[in-house]
């Protein structure tokens, strides 16, 4: 299948996600600072990875992925709803915690370059 096209529906399925959690999910599992990263349509479009980022504590995010994977078959079914697509792919979650390495990263330069400067040492 062309990559172009997998792409598309693969940004497709994270608009509707994205805009489910924002929107259509009520289960108080899921958490408010919930976004979805990334997802990764496989090319026979059976299998759709979705990353998610949870802004909070370890209890958090397990509380919201549980909520997530209970909420697949909504999800799915809202997919086929919006995307006209000869098979639905099926979501897989997973925790993606890139952006709070990111921040974790950040504030480390942050906190050495402050040591260097109140050293001054450059």
């Amino acid at each position: 299948m062309n990559n172009k096209r997998v792409y598309r529906i693969s940004e497709e399925v994270k608009k509707v996600v994205s805009e489910l959690l924002f929107n259509g999910l009520k289960d108080p599992r899921i958490h408010s600072l919930t976004t979805v990263t990334n997802v990764e349509v496989t090319r026979d479009l059976r299998y759709a990875k979705i990353y998610v980022s949870v802004l909070g504590n370890d209890e958090d995010k397990k509380n919201t992925i549980e909520g997530l994977e209970s909420a697949k078959g909504f999800i799915r079914n809202e997919i086929g709803k919006k995307i006209d697509l000869r098979y639905v792919p099926e979501p897989i979650f997973y925790l993606d915690e890139s952006i709070e390495q990111g921040i974790y990263i950040s504030k480390l330069i942050d906190d050495v370059n402050k040591n260097t400067n109140n050293t001054g040492e450059e």
